[in-house]
C-alpha cells in the first residue's frame, strides 16, 4: 500500500496504458490544430495577394460574372485585342472597315474614337459572333457591345469613323449599318466631310501591302 506524497506512486500512476493513449490523443489533437492554423494563414495570404493583383491591374479579371470581358489594346479604328479564358487574343470588328494608320489623320482620329468608346465602358465589353468566328488571319470576328448596351461597330460608323465593310455571311446587322453609313454621309460626319477620306481603307491596302 502507498504512502500519501510517495512521489514513486505518481510516476508509476501516471504511466499507465490508459494515460499513455490519452497524451497520445491530445498529442494528434494539438498537431491537428497547428495544421489547421497554418492552412487558414496559407489561405488568407492566398486570398490577399489574389485581390490586391486583381485590384491593381483590373484587366487581368478576364470573364466578368456579367458576361463582359476586358479590352487592353487598341490597334486602330477596327481591330483591339482582349483577354479571354485568360489568354490575349486579337479582335477584327464585323461589318465595319476604319481608316489603316497611314491614311492621316483619319486612321489615327478613328483609333482614338474607339479608344473614347472602351473607356466610356471602362474598357469592358461583351461580345457577339457571327456565322464565320475567325477571318484568315486568325483573328476573331466579332461585334463587340459596351457595359452599357451600345454597339460599337455601330457607333464608329453612326460617328464617321468607319465604312461598312460586309463580307457574307456575317450580315447579321448589316441593314442597321447600311442606314448609319448613309445618315453620316448625308451629314458629312467625320471620313465624309468636305476634307474626309480619299481612299477606301482596302483600296489604301491594295496600294501598301503589309510585310
Amino acid at each position: 500500500m502507498h504512502k500519501r506524497g510517495d512521489t514513486r506512486c505518481s510516476a508509476i500512476c501516471y504511466n499507465t496504458p490508459e494515460n499513455s493513449k490519452i497524451i497520445e490523443t491530445m498529442q494528434r489533437n494539438k498537431s491537428k490544430r497547428r495544421n489547421i492554423n497554418l492552412i487558414s494563414v496559407i489561405f488568407f495570404v492566398f486570398a490577399a495577394v489574389f485581390y490586391l493583383v486583381h485590384e491593381k491591374y483590373p484587366f487581368l479579371r478576364t470573364q466578368q460574372g456579367d458576361g463582359t470581358i476586358s479590352v487592353v489594346i487598341v490597334h486602330d479604328g477596327d481591330t483591339v485585342t482582349v483577354i479571354r479564358d485568360k489568354k490575349q487574343e486579337k479582335v477584327r470588328l464585323i461589318g465595319i472597315d476604319a481608316p489603316e494608320l497611314g491614311q492621316k489623320p483619319w486612321g489615327e482620329q478613328a483609333k482614338q474614337y474607339l479608344e473614347s468608346i472602351l473607356h466610356k465602358s471602362g474598357w469592358k465589353v461583351k461580345i457577339e459572333s457571327d456565322v464565320e468566328k475567325t477571318d484568315q488571319h486568325g483573328r476573331l470576328l466579332a461585334y463587340l457591345w459596351t457595359t452599357d448596351g451600345s454597339l460599337i461597330n455601330l457607333m464608329m460608323i453612326r460617328g464617321g469613323y468607319a465604312l461598312l465593310y460586309t463580307v457574307p455571311p456575317n450580315v447579321k446587322h448589316a441593314e442597321v449599318f447600311r442606314k448609319a453609313q448613309a445618315e453620316a454621309r448625308e451629314k458629312r460626319l467625320g471620313i465624309w466631310s468636305e476634307e474626309g477620306l480619299s481612299e477606301r481603307p482596302q483600296d489604301y491596302r491594295r496600294e501598301h501591302p503589309r510585310r
